[in-house]
């Protein structure tokens, strides 16, 4: 769920109750790094993903500040392996602020773009949000215009900010999981541009 304007830390309670997965171990662990800070907007995403013949849960929860962006995922852990004997789950939570966020991309894919009416939710979304604490390095080897060339030219590549990439979509999380993370989408956006980099 995601929300703007006026939140309370139980508004953002009830929605990761309601999304049912641990609540209060994710409560617990979100309301500890947002602190007392007043929450603009936040959005809970739960998803669920098979492993070999495991069913595995993990929640996105994203909130914003006046002054951050605090992401926290919680993963569940099967119990064998690894000398655990019941199953657990891990959270971790990360506060950045709101100057260090370099880019917010909003990918959204629309069926029949034709016929496009302005204002109609798009199939998917995907939010992907850099802070430059991970960079993805695509790399190839370089080459030249000459096809009978040997010659060793290196490699050419380019660098991307990948720190955080959330999908949601029409068919997996339904219409207003969508909805609701374009709103916070812009509400990040909107954040950065009035807390942009300091000179």
């Amino acid at each position: 769920m995601a929300k703007t304007g006026t939140t309370t830390t139980q508004d953002l309670r009830s929605a990761i109750e309601r999304s049912g997965y641990y609540p209060a171990l994710v409560s617990e662990a979100v309301e500890s790094a947002v602190g007392p800070e007043p929450i603009s907007s936040y959005l809970v995403h739960q998803e669920t993903t098979f492993d070999a013949n495991e069913v595995r849960r993990h929640v996105t929860v994203l909130v914003l500040t006046p002054t951050r962006f605090v992401v926290s995922h919680t993963d569940e852990q099967s119990g064998d392996g690894a000398g655990a004997a019941v199953p657990f789950a891990t959270t971790s939570t990360e506060s950045v602020r709101l100057d260090r966020i370099g880019s917010v991309v909003v990918s959204r894919m629309v069926a029949n773009p034709e016929t496009y009416t302005p204002g109609t939710l798009p199939r998917e979304v995907v939010l992907t949000i850099g802070w430059g604490a991970v960079q993805r390095l695509d790399l190839e080897p370089a080459g030249c215009s000459d096809p009978n060339c040997e010659a060793d030219h290196g490699y050419t590549g380019s660098a991307t900010a990948d720190d955080l990439s959330l999908r949601v979509s029409e068919a997996g999380d339904g219409p207003e999981t969508v909805a609701q993370a374009l709103v916070f989408a812009r509400a990040l956006s909107d954040a950065t541009i009035s807390n942009g980099p300091r000179v």
